[in-house]
């Protein structure tokens, strides 16, 4: 039990509520994130439960294969540098209100449709994914999910995972809420930050000596 991170607790008890998510209907109705329900009957706690559902096992491999690739690094690694015993915190606020505060502008925007509805950890990924880029963005190299041998910078990584939301976002082809994964990404620059201003600093001269 030494080696049980906070992200691999996580991944197992997303992937376990997701597996039964996708053969109860019951279960994947009450846990959606479903602004409509919110706004009306203050069923807040879809703002959590949502985010540990998903559409189908390939929306779960991508998400919890970001997850562990990242959260593992930023847990384990970056955070105790600058938070020290609070990095456990630090990474359980980046996860859990990332989650919620990806999916307020959704809300927001939906809380008057009955038809809208959407899941997924994306947000909550997003944050730790550009938390993680915001103190080391060139540090080590990310895998392709699909392309086995090939790696590129967190940072190349965390654009092509944003334009892969953008797209896939105006398509609307599915019940995935996409739009959360720009604003969880904007959270996980952001939040970190406001405990330790320095790390913003520390992001721009690692981008100009990269470009220098």
């Amino acid at each position: 039990m030494e080696n049980l991170t906070i992200t691999l607790l996580i991944i197992i008890l997303t992937v376990i509520s997701s597996i039964m998510a996708f053969n109860n209907n019951v279960i994947k109705g009450s846990a959606l994130f479903y602004p409509f329900a919110m706004h009306n009957r203050g069923e807040w706690y879809r703002f959590l439960t949502s985010g540990f559902i998903h559409a189908d096992f390939l929306h779960l491999a991508v998400n919890m294969y970001v997850l562990y690739s990242f959260g593992t690094v930023l847990e384990k690694s970056y955070l105790p540098l600058f938070f020290g015993d609070y990095a456990r915190l630090m990474f359980v606020g980046i996860y859990i209100l990332g989650m919620i505060a990806a999916d307020i502008p959704s809300f927001l925007k939906h809380r008057n449709d009955a038809t809208y509805r959407g899941l997924g950890a994306s947000g909550a990924v997003a944050a730790v994914l550009f938390a993680c880029i915001l103190i080391g963005p060139f540090n080590g190299s990310i895998g392709l999910l699909f392309i086995p041998g090939v790696g590129i910078p967190p940072i190349l990584f965390g654009l092509l995972y944003l334009a892969y939301s953008v797209y896939m976002g105006r398509a609307g082809r599915d019940n995935i809420n996409h739009d959360a994964h720009f604003y969880g990404a904007v959270f996980g620059l952001i939040f970190p930050g406001l405990f330790r201003p320095e790390l913003f600093q520390l992001l721009i001269e690692q981008i100009k000596m990269k470009l220098t």
